[in-house]
């Protein structure tokens, strides 16, 4: 945001980028040498200010979401409490008992997944896909009793996380807002441009003396600026990251950073699903055809080749898809230390024929990994959870105070005036041509951020032309336009 006047007889030198003071000068103080990159100053300045105002409202929605997501795990554990949680029996039923309890209660679509109970206390899920009135991309979760074997509800279930109806509707009204693959571009906007606006308020930031930086003792819009700045240089490492790990899977830029880590052999890897024989024994059984989980040497005894294999709860069990494939069961923590380790296992035979642990993943996938549970609040459980909220809630403030500044910026009851363009002019070649040349490869990986980016570009040189024309050129010594 425009930096704040100041009646120090220093507030215009190259440092605060703004006009020198009128009136008399005040006592005669050493020149300071310009740095190298002052002239970059201005422009980030107006980078900044029209950023914050242009994009703020996408960044204003997306943070009030985020900070609702945040509090949706915790939430979740309230209002489902019956379906999650059971009293702590003696001994759990066989996990082939309790996919057949849930599958009398519910016999419509297929058995696509069962996560047994993870701890003492925590119901089992049954994952049934292909169910009337389920979405594709979900699928109906039912909860048994690992003691008793009753089922204790249905509920919809979506993602690998588990999210059930109430944080599956936030983390969709984050998202996409509820408008599916179009709405998803509003976060990707949002996520694209919340580093370029918290550097440029850094840039600004320290490239102010200190004495304009202080809060306390201050006023109007000083005070304001001083809040806006403070919060921000706190808070922007948070930002970059929210920004960072949020496009790893969005839309377009998403898919740039899974070709670029593909093409680096960086790729998440899997488990392969290819049974070992041609022929399964049993793998032809009435349950399997009648979409059940039961397939050759049953579920029992796979999940005993499981944690033979040293794969702890809790665990997803995956069946066959076809009289090819074999049992995959992966390990599904996502909270700190990850457990993510994965075995496939014959159907016919009972044997293990591939073992993938976490600890192999490449360099990049297993970054990527953690950058996204931290980003959704999992890796830390609860810590994480406030840490996210902090974040939303810093940055919904940041918002509110920018606004108030170019707001005490004007005159009675008008917003200020914007700052003044042809900024890009007074940069000199040896560093307009690099960082041109970084925005157009960063504008390629990240085309929400490129292409809008671009058309101001193109717009400020068009109208700088046409001010320029009328003798109103709006930066570099002529007049200012009123």
């Amino acid at each position: 945001m425009p930096s704040a006047p100041s009646t120090s007889p220093r507030s215009g030198s190259a440092a605060s980028g703004g006009p020198p003071p009128d009136g008399p000068p005040g006592p005669t103080a050493p020149a300071a040498s310009p740095s190298r990159w002052a002239p970059l100053h201005p422009l980030v300045l107006r980078l900044h200010f029209y950023a914050g105002v242009l994009v703020a409202p996408f960044l204003l929605v997306a943070a009030t979401t985020g900070l609702l997501y945040a509090f949706s795990f915790q939430a979740e554990k309230f209002v489902y409490a019956h379906e999650l949680t059971v009293p702590v029996g003696s001994t759990e039923l066989p996990i082939s008992q309790q996919v057949a309890a849930a599958r009398t209660a519910h016999p419509e679509g297929t058995v696509s997944a069962i996560w047994p109970s993870p701890e003492a206390g925590a119901t089992t899920r049954v994952l049934l896909s292909g169910v009337p009135g389920v979405g594709a991309d979900h699928t109906l979760a039912v909860f048994v009793d690992p003691y008793t074997g009753k089922v204790r509800g249905a509920l919809e279930q979506y993602g690998s996380t588990g999210a059930l109806p109430l944080r599956t509707w936030i983390d969709e009204l984050h998202r996409d807002l509820h408008l599916g693959d179009t709405g998803r571009l509003y976060s990707e906007f949002a996520a694209s441009w919340l580093w370029v606006v918290s550097g440029g308020g850094l840039v600004l930031w320290f490239s102010r003396r200190r004495a304009l930086r202080t809060v306390r003792g201050t006023s109007g819009r000083r005070r304001t600026l001083g809040l806006h700045g403070t919060v921000g240089v706190w808070a922007a490492a948070g930002f970059v990251f929210l920004s960072a790990t949020g496009l790893t899977w969005s839309t377009y830029a998403g898919a740039n950073i899974d070709q670029l880590r593909t093409s680096l052999g960086q790729a998440t890897p899997s488990v392969s699903a290819v049974a070992s024989g041609g022929e399964h024994a049993g793998h032809d059984t009435a349950s399997a055809t009648g979409g059940g989980a039961e397939h050759g040497v049953g579920l029992d005894r796979v999940v005993a080749a499981a944690r033979a294999e040293g794969l702890g709860n809790p665990v997803e069990i995956v069946p066959p898809a076809d009289a090819n494939s074999a049992y995959v069961v992966r390990q599904v923590q996502r909270s700190w230390p990850e457990k993510q380790d994965a075995v496939a296992v014959d159907p016919g035979t009972g044997e293990v024929t591939d073992v993938l642990r976490f600890d192999d993943y490449p360099v990049l996938a297993k970054l990527t990994r953690w950058g996204i549970d931290l980003h959704t609040g999992i890796l830390f459980g609860l810590v994480n959870q406030l840490a996210l909220a902090l974040l939303a809630l810093a940055l919904v403030l940041l918002i509110l105070w920018g606004y108030r500044m170019w707001w005490q910026r004007g005159r009675g009851s008008a917003f200020g005036r914007p700052i003044p363009r042809g900024a890009w002019a007074e940069v000199p070649p040896c560093l307009l041509v690099p960082a041109m040349a970084v925005i157009a490869v960063l504008g390629y990986f990240v085309p929400l951020l490129g292409v809008p980016l671009a058309a101001f570009l193109a717009v400020d040189i068009v109208l700088g032309e046409l001010a320029h024309r009328r003798g109103q050129r709006t930066y570099g010594g002529g007049p200012r336009v009123k």
